[in-house]
């Protein structure tokens, strides 16, 4: 399969990098229309030439002529919201920092749980193929703390 070209990409459809939308160029029925719809997982996609391709993705070849080398993240966890300040090139271990917590989640934080069998909250946090536990904590703020304070040393190093 051949990959689209940036020639091609701006040939056929228009990129707001501050709305990040893309609108078609070419003349047919779909002439200036906005581009692409949502898949099953919530991300736009958008078909050029009998190939499905993620907006995301597109949006990155646009804007800065080249595929991104490694794997593109959504800022703000919001799948479809493709503005160009919102994406970031991401190694899939660092996107997985980037998640949000399960629905069933007792703290909204990510790497932070109840540990019943202990009466505490448990902080950890995962790099790589490498759990590291925080500690456990009587009050959830203070493991959030920690979760955060792990996050943030461990992401300023890679």
């Amino acid at each position: 399969m051949k990959k689209l070209s940036l020639e091609r990409l701006r040939e056929v459809l228009s990129y707001d990098a501050d709305t990040g939308l893309f609108t078609w160029r070419v003349k047919h029925a779909h002439a200036h229309a906005i581009a692409g719809a949502k898949d099953y997982y919530g991300y736009c996609v958008i078909r050029i030439d009998g190939t499905l391709y993620k907006a995301h993705r597109l949006a990155w070849l646009y804007a800065y002529g080249e595929w991104p080398a490694k794997g593109l993240d959504h800022k703000n966890q919001v799948k479809d919201d493709n503005r160009l300040s919102n994406l970031r090139e991401v190694t899939q271990s660092e996107n997985m920092h980037n998640v949000k917590p399960r629905s069933n989640s007792k703290s909204g934080v990510s790497g932070v749980v109840w540990r019943s069998d202990r009466n505490k909250w448990n902080a950890r946090i995962k790099v790589g193929y490498k759990t590291f536990n925080l500690g456990l904590y009587t009050n959830m703020v203070d493991a959030i703390e920690a979760r955060k304070a792990a996050e943030n040393r461990l992401l300023a190093a890679v």
